[in-house]
């Protein structure tokens, strides 16, 4: 027998799986998607400043990991732990309230200041894939070059292994990353004050727009406050995307793609 070229065992007769068909693009609704999902099941990893547990609008944290570079490299500290800013909380309320049930796992990356090293970034983003996490929201994101091939890598690593990475487009009109990747899901705001609104742009890098101007969010200290930004938008996704996997566990990240582009409010049928 002729030996099959590299990377062909996943398609040899033995090897090959049987996936479940979805439904076509004109039956994709809500209630297909998500539909009496509370995200029972899915992990979601926040890496952000910390998320305070117990906070009315956050409730349980099933796990924590904060990152630092210290004189001996990267050091990971699974002790529970606060939150140093109000950032992280804001976006795992924001996911919570669409997803009640998940499970929220709290990657502290950045300081008191909302600030952290590329290091620290990518160490919380290989920590999420090492882990087993379904979701992954990133309302963080560096312009520095630097950067780009070692974020750019673990990206790929994260979308190889089912892992969504909703990453927020920078604040300012620059390239930022891991926005810019194909292999994410990116997103930035409007201004309409409804969770459940989103838009699909036909002209990425940045595919989703939701709610991210003037939110009402969780904060630190057990407070509430009025946010705008794109990382306010970001967990929108997350949790929309949060609530699809709890129903439809196992979905890829191009179909999860697919799914939100024909749930997008500007999708419309075509004129007769």
């Amino acid at each position: 027998m002729t030996e099959a070229p590299g990377w062909s065992t996943p398609f040899a007769p033995d090897q090959l799986q049987t996936l479940e068909r979805i439904s076509s693009l004109e039956e994709i609704t809500p209630e297909w998607a998500w539909g009496g999902s509370t995200g029972r099941g899915v992990k979601v990893a926040i890496l952000d400043s910390g998320i305070e547990a117990g906070h009315r609008g956050v409730g349980e944290v099933q796990g924590h990991v904060s990152i630092t570079k210290g004189s001996q490299g990267i050091e990971y500290d699974e002790d529970p732990h606060d939150d140093v800013y109000g950032h992280g909380t804001a976006c795992a309320g924001i996911i919570r309230g669409l997803a009640p049930d998940c499970e929220l796992y709290s990657v502290r990356v950045l300081d008191r200041f909302l600030s952290g090293s590329g290091d620290t970034f990518a160490a919380g983003l290989k920590w999420a894939i090492e882990n087993g996490m379904h979701v992954c929201n990133l309302s963080l994101t560096t312009p520095k070059k630097a950067y780009f091939g070692v974020l750019h890598e673990l990206a790929d690593q994260a979308y190889f292994r089912n892992l969504a990475l909703v990453t927020a487009a920078n604040n300012a009109s620059v390239p930022s990353f891991p926005a810019m990747y194909a292999s994410v899901i990116s997103v930035a705001s409007h201004d309409t004050a409804d969770p459940d609104l989103f838009y699909y742009n036909p002209a990425p890098p940045v595919e989703f727009g939701a709610y991210g101007i003037d939110v009402p969010v969780a904060w630190k200290n057990g407070t509430i406050q009025i946010s705008t930004g794109n990382s306010f938008a970001t967990p929108h996704i997350a949790g929309h995307i949060t609530r699809i996997l709890g129903k439809h566990p196992g979905l890829t990240n191009f179909q999860l793609k697919l799914i939100l582009r024909a749930l997008a409010a500007n999708v419309r049928d075509p004129e007769p």
